[in-house]
């Protein structure tokens, strides 16, 4: 490929290589590549890296599944960074987030979440809790007595779901359903099951 003579790879041989999810465009996580792992990714359709701790290959999501379909790689105007823009299947960072950039450290005014993206950072926020325990966190609460547990909390809230449903307010229903879906979202992440695949499963059924 004649593009690649125009890389600059530093003196040990890498290049940064900026992950982004080509539909929503949002920044999953940045490792390095040298010439092998990239070529690696241009011929298998997905991403590959370089360990600069293990100082090997790494195939994202070898482990875990979650692996990155590759859509199209770009370079900056230096042709020092890459920029990969993929669908993610399930988790980009370890810790079971969506995107390894969840931590801030600056912002102004930020705008209030809506919809989709309010499930997607309240699962942010459990996984964060399953990898990072804190204490007297009931999420972690759950999680430690395992899943058994988290079923008879999800019956529980079932109950009081249909409970709820009975009386003319609707204050109780969005309290109680609100519970209900924190609690599956618990269990979704015990079982490892990322929101995407219950997303792309409601897409199906709104045809």
């Amino acid at each position: 490929m004649e593009e690649l003579k125009n890389l600059k790879f530093d003196e040990k041989g890498l290049i940064p290589a900026i992950v982004q999810e080509a539909k929503t465009k949002e920044v999953l996580m940045m490792a390095y590549m040298n010439e092998e792992s990239l070529q690696k990714t241009l011929e298998s359709g997905e991403t590959w890296f370089w360990s600069r701790s293990r100082r090997e290959l790494w195939h994202k999501g070898a482990t875990s599944g979650h692996t990155q379909r590759v859509k199209e790689i770009s370079y900056d105007c230096d042709g020092d960074t890459l920029i990969i823009k993929v669908v993610q299947k399930g988790f980009a960072c370890h810790t079971g987030a969506k995107s390894c950039f969840y931590n801030p450290l600056y912002t102004t005014e930020p705008e209030e979440a809506e919809g989709q993206e309010i499930l997607q950072k309240l699962y942010e926020v459990i996984s964060d809790r399953k990898e990072n325990p804190k204490e007297g966190s009931y999420t972690n609460y759950l999680f430690e007595k395992g899943i058994d547990k988290i079923l008879k909390k999800v019956g529980e809230e079932t109950a009081e779901v249909i409970i709820a449903a009975k009386n003319p307010e609707q204050g109780e229903l969005v309290y109680e359903a609100s519970d209900l879906i924190y609690h599956l979202l618990v269990l979704l992440r015990e079982k490892e099951v990322p929101l995407e695949a219950i997303f792309a499963e409601l897409k199906k059924r709104s045809k």
